[in-house]
């Protein structure tokens, strides 16, 4: 295991708190990503989670591209290949994928931000396996948040009030083999555009994060550990106290010719939430780089726009 930040077991989370949300926040100062191991998340759930993606993606492309819905800009259902791309890239991005939301009840204020999920027919209890991942993925982030804002020295709870029913979205990726003459990236330099990311499945070789040096660095790591990031949102509220870190996925020449599969969650706050800068994070060494609020639904269709989703 080759991990250029720091790993943290979630179990010591339960024991001190305080030095846990400490060690997390250094090392996001330091890389804008760390590792979680111990995790609450159970494992035979994500096999079965995967297995199912992987039957999903093998279907055939018209099959696939029924759940597909452009209007929506990938936020729910099925997204196919070299439609996302990279901000500031040329090259959209070598995967496809799915996207599952947080499910909402009848007439509830974020209907409108938030659309509904989608349900693939040809795979046997397809939605409830995934929404019970999803589940999962959403609890952890919250519990990891807490931690987020005690090194912000917020209040443990801060959080609840503004990502307690968050546009969060589970995505599952597909990174197809690799022709010798393809352009692009299977994902292509990027940062996350969200509060934080929680990524399984990921452990396959080539994940890259781009050091404060300007050096490109694998990471490699056992397929029991989560990865978490920083996202741009965060980034923008904490004035840049935590790091959003430029990351890619390449493919290794010994492994163009196979698939690989991935699982980031990425927690979302809620759509009327008004990012503004924290007061704690601004000073005469660091004035606020954000001095005009905006809202994260805002902020989030601004960056879809870039990546060319929308």
């Amino acid at each position: 295991m080759n991990l250029p930040f720091s790993l943290l077991s979630f179990e010591d989370l339960h024991k001190d708190p305080e030095d846990f949300s400490q060690r997390l926040g250094k090392s996001f100062q330091k890389t804008g990503f760390c590792g979680l191991s111990d995790h609450p998340i159970n494992q035979e759930l994500i096999n079965e989670v995967t297995q199912a993606f992987h039957e999903f993606f093998s279907l055939p492309t018209n099959i696939k591209l029924e759940y597909f819905d452009p209007k929506l800009a990938g936020a729910r259902g099925y997204t196919p290949m070299k439609v996302e791309t990279p901000k500031g890239g040329v090259e959209a991005d070598i995967k496809e994928f799915w996207q599952t939301g947080r499910e909402l009840t009848k007439n509830h204020k974020f209907t409108k931000w938030m659309p509904l999920n989608k349900e693939v027919k040809e795979i046997d209890n397809f939605k409830e396996k995934v929404n019970k991942l999803f589940i999962q993925f959403d609890e952890l982030g919250k519990i990891l948040l807490e931690s987020v804002a005690l090194n912000l020295n917020l209040k443990k709870d801060y959080f609840k009030q503004v990502a307690d029913e968050g546009n969060s979205v589970m995505r599952s990726i597909h990174y197809p083999p690799i022709r010798s003459n393809e352009k692009g990236e299977r994902s292509g330099p990027h940062e996350d555009i969200n509060l934080i990311t929680l990524l399984i499945g990921g452990h396959q070789p080539g994940l890259e994060i781009l050091l404060k040096g300007g050096k490109w660095l694998p990471v490699e790591y056992d397929s029991n550990v989560i990865i978490c990031n920083i996202g741009d949102m965060l980034q923008r509220f904490s004035n840049h106290r935590l790091v959003s870190t430029t990351h890619r996925v390449r493919t290794p020449l010994d492994l163009k010719n196979v698939s690989r599969y991935s699982i980031p969650f990425f927690v979302h706050p809620n759509p009327d939430w008004i990012i503004e800068t924290l007061d704690s994070c601004v000073s005469e060494n660091n004035p606020n780089k954000y001095p005009q609020p905006i809202s994260a639904e805002d902020y989030l269709q601004q960056r879809l726009k870039e990546i060319k989703l929308v």
